[in-house]
C-alpha cells in the first residue's frame, strides 16, 4: 500500500511543498494529481514501497509526504520524486519546482505569487502588511501543512520583509 490518503498520514511524516507558479484549472490540476498519484504508486526507496499521499490546495500547491516511520525516504527517491514532479511540468503548463517565489493572499482572498524582491516592494508600498496571509512554502512536515502553512505574514519568516512598526 505505498499510496494512501493524504488525511492518513501523520504529523511527522516528511513533506516537500510544489507551488504552481500559475493557479491550475481544476481539469488541468486533475492531470497533474493523476501523474503525481501514479508516480507515488510507483515511488520507492531501495526498492521498498514509500507509505506516501499528496495534497492539492488553493489552485497552486501541492504537498507530497511520506511517512518515513513506514520506509525513510532516500536521496534517489527524493530525486526521483522531484523528477516525476518536473516531468509532469509540460502536462500542466506551469513551473512546479521553481524555488525562491512567494505567495500570499490578497484582499479579495486570491493566492497571489512573486519573486522575493517584488514582495518586498509591495510590503514596502503596504500592498502586503503583516496581517497579509502568506504560504510557508519550507514547511517540512505533514503536522506544519496542516497548522502552519498559511498564516499571517507577521508570525511567518516573510515577516522580515514587512517595514518596521513605528
Amino acid at each position: 500500500m505505498p499510496r494512501v490518503v493524504f488525511s492518513q498520514l501523520p504529523d511527522e511524516a516528511r513533506l516537500w511543498v510544489f507551488a504552481a507558479a500559475v493557479p491550475l484549472a481544476p481539469e488541468t490540476a486533475l492531470t497533474l494529481i493523476a501523474g503525481v498519484d501514479e508516480a507515488l504508486e510507483a515511488w520507492r526507496a531501495h526498492g521498498a514501497p514509500l507509505v506516501s499521499g499528496r495534497d492539492w490546495r488553493d489552485d497552486r500547491f501541492l504537498a507530497v509526504a511520506a511517512d518515513e516511520a513506514a520506509t525513510g525516504a532516500s536521496g534517489c527517491s527524493i530525486d526521483a520524486l522531484y523528477r516525476a514532479v518536473e516531468a509532469l511540468q509540460a502536462s500542466v503548463g506551469t513551473s512546479l519546482t521553481t524555488s525562491g517565489d512567494v505567495y500570499w493572499r490578497d484582499a479579495a482572498g486570491v493566492v497571489q505569487g512573486a519573486d522575493r524582491p517584488t514582495f518586498r516592494t509591495l510590503a514596502a508600498a503596504g500592498t502586503v502588511g503583516p496581517d497579509t496571509p502568506v504560504f510557508d512554502t519550507t514547511v517540512t512536515s505533514v503536522g506544519a501543512w496542516r497548522r502552519a502553512f498559511e498564516k499571517p505574514a507577521r508570525e511567518s519568516w516573510h515577516a522580515r520583509w514587512l517595514p518596521a512598526r513605528v
